[in-house]
């Protein structure tokens, strides 16, 4: 495998006035997103690198990653590497109480998608398919530049959306696609009133602040890190096994007060109510059935698991696992158990593999 892209230093964002402005109004800035995130992954105990993955318009990727090194001597099977995408106003590391576990038996690849984190934030398109084909560009540049052949692709909220979307453009890169809690699956209903939107709908847009929308965030100012403290409280009882005091809130701050560019490329790929003007769900039937897909969801969540066993009816290949006493964010609710689902997924993935490799000789 090779070595990932060498690192290098965020350009500059494009001066304007709001960016101008953000400094003096927002108590934020790179480099206290960067100590904010170094916080967080103080808990995260296997050696891991970090780079700025350059690619196409200026533009880079952050990405952390696990085991990449070739081994002396190296494995007669080595796993596919694993990569992992945030949802829509996350960052790498989110993933902090799942990293030493899922990193312990193969390569894991962890980045900030295009406009969010510590990644470059662009214009995004404001086409909805323009702002998608952005964030899969960069993805497919971003694997390229590390040099991975394959992947078993986990993305969560967008993150499920983006993966979905990818599979289906490049299929011969991706070995599995496993879907957590994934946004931007079902279709907006037809003429639908307030009170016929789904409960899980509705509440997805209380669960999602103060991320969405996050220009609330930047206009609290000095006030926004004790908002995010108050308003998204349960996050600190999510990882308190690992952190007592407001690391994780901070970070959160520091990911959402930034300058806006993948929020607005989300923003142009919605509709009120959260619902996709491209919804995954009409199109999640055209992967190649040869691509193993599994769903995760939490079952104390607002996203409705439908989609998942929807896609089942035509694809009975298709695994779903629920994991019991998680929410949304099923990886910090309950890791321990959402650790031990993707590692089996991919002991099994390997273990497929191998059969078809006999069997074509």
């Amino acid at each position: 495998m090779r070595r990932m892209a060498e690192e290098i230093q965020p350009a500059k964002q494009k001066s304007s006035w709001m960016l101008s402005w953000l400094p003096t109004w927002c108590p934020t800035s790179d480099s206290q997103l960067k100590d904010a995130e170094e916080k967080m992954l103080k808990s995260v105990k296997r050696p891991f690198s970090r780079q700025h993955v350059r690619i196409s318009n200026s533009n880079y990727l952050w990405t952390i990653a696990f085991s990449t090194q070739p081994c002396s001597p190296p494995p007669a099977h080595p796993r596919t590497p694993l990569v992992l995408l945030h949802g829509f106003g996350g960052g790498v590391a989110l993933w902090a109480q799942n990293l030493d576990s899922l990193s312990s038996s193969g390569p894991v690849y962890c980045l900030d998608l295009l406009g969010f984190g510590r990644s470059s934030r662009p214009e995004f398109s404001s086409d909805p398919e323009g702002a998608e084909d952005q964030f899969l560009s960069a993805l497919e540049e971003w694997r390229e530049k590390v040099g991975l052949e394959e992947m078993v692709l986990l993305g969560h909220n967008l993150g499920g959306y983006l993966s979905a979307a990818y599979t289906l453009r490049y299929p011969n890169r991706v070995k599995h696609l496993l879907l957590v809690e994934p946004w931007g699956f079902p279709a907006r209903p037809e003429n639908p009133n307030h009170s016929s939107i789904p409960v899980w709908i509705r509440a997805m847009g209380a669960a999602m602040s103060p991320f969405n929308p996050m220009a609330g965030l930047r206009l609290a100012g000095p006030l926004g890190p004790m908002l995010v403290q108050t308003i998204r409280s349960d996050f600190k009882q999510k990882y308190l096994t690992v952190f007592d005091d407001n690391t994780v809130s901070d970070y959160i701050y520091h990911l959402n007060a930034q300058s806006p560019s993948g929020e607005t490329a989300f923003s142009n790929m919605t509709i009120p109510y959260g619902w996709a003007k491209r919804p995954m769900q009409e199109r999640i039937g055209q992967i190649q059935a040869d691509i193993p897909i599994s769903f995760i969801y939490g079952s104390r969540s607002s996203i409705d698991s439908d989609s998942g066993y929807e896609l089942k009816k035509t694809r009975p290949d298709v695994q779903i696992t629920m994991i019991r006493g998680a929410g949304h964010y099923v990886f910090a609710d309950q890791p321990d158990d959402f650790n031990q689902t993707v590692l089996q997924i991919l002991a099994t993935t390997e273990r497929e593999s191998k059969e078809q490799e006999t069997k074509q000789r």
